[in-house]
Parts: C-alpha cells; structure tokens; sequence
C-alpha cells in the first residue's frame, strides 16, 4: 500500500535536471545524513545525454519536513512507497536507478514493488543488514549500534561531526567530512536517531531473492558501514549482478572518488 500526498514531487523536494526531453532517465537516491547536493560531484558528467533526477527523502533536508511521522518510518520499506508515488506522478519508466547506502535497499524495494519504473540499478556501499548475524558479516553488533545511538541522544551535534570524520575516511581531505557533517547537522536529532535505529537494524535479505533487475555493484576498499563481505553477499544473491571494487575508501565515493564512480556509472549504463 502506498501513502499519496498533494504532491510526492513537494514532499520529496524533487529536483529534475539534465536533458529533460532525454530518452533515458537517472534517478539518485541519497543515503542516511546527506541529501540531493550529494549527488552534485557526478551530476554534470550525465547532463547532456540523461534527465537526471534527485530527491530528499522524508526527515531530510528540504523534503517536507511535516510528512515525518516516526510511526510511519520506522521501516526503510515506507521510503520505498515514497519512490514508487514519485515516480509514477514523474511517469517514470524503465530508468536507472543509483541508490546509495540505505537508497539501494530503498530502491530495490521499490523496483520489487513496480517493475516498470526501473530497467537497471546501482547500489553503492549498500547493505541488506548492517548487523551480523550467523553465517553474514554487516559490519556491526547490537553493541556498537546502542553505543551509536547513546552517542547521538547524549550530545547529537558532537556525535555528527566525530561520525561524519569517521564514516568519510579520507583524514588528508578533513573539508569532505565537514561536508558530511554540515547535511548531518541540518536534520533533527529526534528524527535523525529514529532513522537511524530504522535503518541499521532493518534486514531485507529476504527481498534480494525476487529482485532481478540489472545490477551494478560498487562497493569501496575501506567502507566502516559496508565491509567488502556485503558487497560479495549481494552479489551472490541479487542475478545478474556484477561487484565492482573501486580506488576509494569511505563510505562516500560520490563525494571523495567522483572520478572513480562516474567511471563505473558509465561503463554500466
């Protein structure tokens, strides 16, 4: 079931951009913390040839802000139903969908729900679970995340900017966490801890199965979210789905790598 509102395009904070009259369309899907300005190292690059289209998912940045409702998001599946109303009020068809982080599950989600919006999919650095679990390594304990979530009810401001320097990597270039940290900062700590304990103690392992859309899988060498061994599960079990190892670490590749991604983007699509 999906959840209309006047507008999924307001509600969202759509954004097109690119050659609007293009045949094929990209749509991106941004991950936990950031928002659509992620995506503004890689945009120019598919401009010319893509109708390319951005959004904020509910909670974050611009998107409106009284579509939040932590009953309703307390599963990454609602941010699915999000995309789905999107694209069918945009007429999306057969697109290709690049969704990172927590936005790959969204749209694989998504993509399992209406076939017809999407013909293609890059997952970056994303994970079905984020918990380990017998047999499958995500990266966490139920230890580490409570001790994440202590740290961001007890001061959330200081929590982002330690978090955003750690989850970006890169220590020589500390002006790409300060990105990470200025989008962190910007959205309510209420919501943002709701949407964290959401996201990272979901688990859509189950979906991957009956999901067979093209894939593309770019994963980092050095991700302290998504370790390589997600990447090699996902690629055993979505079909048709190649992994991608590329020169980057963190797990923000479109923000430190543009030039790296870009690259696996196009080769792909």
């Amino acid at each position: 079931m999906t959840f209309m509102v006047a507008s999924a395009i307001k509600k969202n904070n759509v954004k097109i951009l690119g050659n609007i009259h293009g045949n094929q369309t990209i749509v991106f899907g941004h991950g936990f913390g950031t928002d659509h300005t992620a995506w503004r190292f890689i945009e120019d690059a598919f401009q010319t040839d893509y109708r390319l289209v951005t959004y904020d998912n509910v909670g974050a940045s611009d998107a409106t802000l009284d579509a939040y409702s932590q009953t309703r998001y307390t599963m990454i599946d609602s941010y699915a139903d999000d995309l789905v109303d999107l694209c069918d009020e945009l007429d999306i068809r057969d697109a290709v969908y690049i969704g990172h982080s927590v936005s790959g599950m969204v749209g694989l989600l998504a993509s399992n729900k209406a076939p017809e919006f999407f013909s293609k999919h890059v997952f970056m650095n994303a994970s079905p679970r984020y918990l380990n679990d017998i047999d499958y390594v995500g990266g966490f304990n139920q230890f580490d995340l409570n001790d994440l979530y202590q740290g961001m009810a007890n001061n959330y401001y200081a929590w982002a900017s330690g978090f955003a320097a750690y989850a970006m990597g890169n220590p020589e270039s500390p002006q790409l966490a300060d990105e990470f940290a200025r989008t962190l900062s910007a959205i309510r700590p209420d919501i943002a801890l709701a949407v964290s304990k959401a996201i990272f103690e979901s688990d859509n392992r189950k979906y991957l199965a009956s999901f067979n859309k093209e894939s593309l899988l770019i994963q980092c060498k050095k991700d302290i979210a998504v370790p390589l061994e997600v990447g090699q599960y996902l690629n055993k079990h979505i079909t048709n789905s190649q992994l991608l190892l590329i020169e980057a670490e963190g797990h923000f590749p479109h923000i430190s790598a543009p030039q790296e991604v870009i690259k696996a983007i196009q080769s792909f699509i």
